[in-house]
């Protein structure tokens, strides 16, 4: 008879050793991250190195985490580091790492049994709740992110608004054009989940913004009521709670106003704005955040965790239910046992199975605290109030668009220079920037002006690597726009 076979190790001290040593690299490499650039380009032959076929016989697992010291370790996107500033991205910590190795371990599927990995989910969901100013007992999941989390909700609201019921029926058949309302700034996430869910782009109202990049609440109520007596339906207004663009916060409060009145559902984006509500003296940003009927955010981007990890909180936790439960008979609910009461987050969204994500926020929460968490959000505003004072303070640099939170957008200037080559130098300088390690903001288009972009949700920020950053970019700017200048000829040139 051949021996029965286990992926367990033949000698567990060889993989305690290897273990070790791998949490002793990592912890190394989050210490010194300082000392390393922040993003270097990716090599052909490391490239190459990776192309490698299926491993059709194994390698000892010491050589494997070599591969990986190797080829896969030296090249992160950079967001660990303190001068990474691109999109919205989170730093993660050294504790949650700890916290995914943990989750990892028990490995629970997470669907919702009677098990420790539920029970920690919902405590989680329900801190989550209160610090939104959410009933306790909403509805709420953990996903992979404010895309996910923005998709869950919209088919909640889908669901309690459409008339009629879209689970049974399904679109058409007769039924009015079901219409969502976000503004011209709104997340991409918003579009997808329209598009996904069958709703369709054409009904998908992008209303304009105000100076400050604030959805116009007179237009909103303008094209819900043209949309009215055309004969559609207006399900949802979704408010932007810290635009990806600039960080503009809608009016919220005037939002749940207009959907109130209306009688529409409401949904708050708040992809990184949200957890405001974590900073007392910042939270009037989002005031009206507390009267919406659902709110997506991400703990991955200002709650500084790991990857990945978005949320969705929904007030009605009937409707909730409503949207996603389904009955077959090895789901149901039994007296007894490990399925009594039922499987809890699988009536919840798409997912039977999940990640324990919640683990490393129930961690993180009561090691360090939500106190310690809203003072880092203060400080990252803060950090980036300062870079705008920079920026302003410097005759080549133009700030593009007002910072009321982290994020700053400028550009580097040039009195000769017309609008495309502007573009264009300040395109190669944010290469440059890259390129160099010194640091990694991202970029956007703002009024048909290239900017570089800085979205500060990092914990390991300091104020003197914004200084670099400016000085870096001042002296990168002057290189560039003088490559670009024809050099003068000389009289004995000439001749």
């Amino acid at each position: 008879m051949k021996p029965e076979l286990t992926l367990d190790p033949e000698n567990w001290e060889d993989l305690r050793r290897l273990g070790h040593r791998m949490m002793d690299d990592m912890f190394d490499y989050l210490r010194t991250v300082r000392e390393r650039p922040v993003w270097q380009p990716f090599p052909e032959a490391v490239k190459q190195r990776l192309a490698e076929p299926v491993p059709q016989r194994g390698r000892p697992a010491l050589e494997v985490y070599e591969q990986f010291r190797r080829d896969v370790l030296p090249y992160p996107p950079g967001n660990i580091h303190p001068r990474f500033w691109g999109w919205v991205i989170g730093t993660g910590t050294p504790l949650a790492m700890l916290s995914d190795m943990l989750a990892s371990g028990m490995n629970p599927q997470a669907a919702g049994i009677q098990e420790g990995a539920r029970y920690v989910e919902e405590r989680v969901i329900a801190w989550l709740a209160e610090l939104m100013g959410f009933p306790t007992d909403s509805s709420g999941l953990l996903l992979s992110g404010g895309s996910m989390a923005n998709l869950v909700a919209l088919a909640v609201a889908r669901q309690a608004q459409a008339g009629f019921d879209v689970r049974e029926n399904g679109l058409g058949d007769g039924a009015p054009p079901l219409v969502v309302y976000t503004s011209t700034e709104g997340h991409s996430s918003v579009r997808k989940a329209v598009e996904v869910m069958g709703m369709g782009r054409r009904n998908l109202r992008q209303i304009p913004v105000d100076a400050e990049y604030r959805m116009r609440v007179d237009a909103l109520r303008q094209a819900i009521a043209e949309d009215r007596r055309a004969g559609r339906r207006p399900i949802c207004i979704v408010g932007s709670g810290g635009t990806v663009n600039t960080g503009a916060t809608d009016d919220l409060a005037a939002l749940a106003d207009v959907a109130r009145d209306e009688q529409v559902w409401f949904h708050v984006d708040g992809a990184f704005g949200a957890l405001l509500t974590f900073a007392p003296e910042l939270k009037h940003i989002v005031r009206g955040l507390e009267r919406a009927d659902s709110v997506a955010f991400d703990l991955h981007k200002w709650g500084y965790l790991p990857f990945e990890l978005g949320c969705t909180l929904v007030r009605h936790p009937g409707l909730h239910r409503d949207t996603f439960a389904v009955a077959p008979s090895y789901l149901g609910a039994t007296a007894r046992g490990a399925a009594a009461g039922g499987v809890r987050f699988a009536d919840l969204g798409l997912q039977l199975s999940r990640g324990f994500r919640a683990l490393k926020v129930w961690m993180a929460f009561k090691t360090h605290g939500i106190e310690t968490i809203g003072r880092l959000i203060v400080q990252n505003v803060e950090q980036v109030r300062y870079l705008a004072a920079l920026v302003d303070a410097e005759p080549s640099l133009e700030r593009l668009a007002p910072a009321p939170l982290n994020i700053c957008c400028f550009r580097y200037t040039a009195p000769d220079l017309d609008a495309d080559s502007l573009n264009a130098v300040n395109q190669e300088i944010l290469w440059r920037v890259q390129e160099s390690g010194v640091a990694l903001p991202s970029h956007t288009v703002l009024d048909g002006k290239f900017a570089i972009r800085v979205a500060n949700t990092n914990q390991r920020t300091r104020r003197e690597d914004f200084d670099l950053l400016v000085r870096t970019v001042l002296d990168l700017g002057r290189a560039v726009v003088a490559e670009r200048r024809p050099t003068p000829v000389t009289t004995q040139e000439r001749v």
